[in-house]
């Protein structure tokens, strides 16, 4: 999984797969969820992240990726 916040756009990315999205569905609130072709999401994006308080302004932006583990 990987995320990253726009500051510009002030939007928090979860990408949960490096599929590429060929739908994409907003749900209320300003979530997007965008979906690859097995119909599975590959991404959620959150809207006005800082007015969620998901971020602060004025972070740094960042990206964190993990790796699955299999045990």
């Amino acid at each position: 999984m990987r995320i990253r916040y726009d500051p510009d756009a002030d939007v928090l990315l979860f990408m949960v797969r490096d599929d590429p999205p060929v739908d994409a569905l907003e749900e209320p609130g300003g979530v997007i969820i965008s979906y690859g072709e097995d119909g599975k999401p590959v991404s959620v994006e959150f809207l006005h992240a800082s007015a969620r308080h998901m971020v602060q302004p004025g972070e740094v932006s960042v990206t964190l990726e993990t790796e699955r583990i299999r045990m």
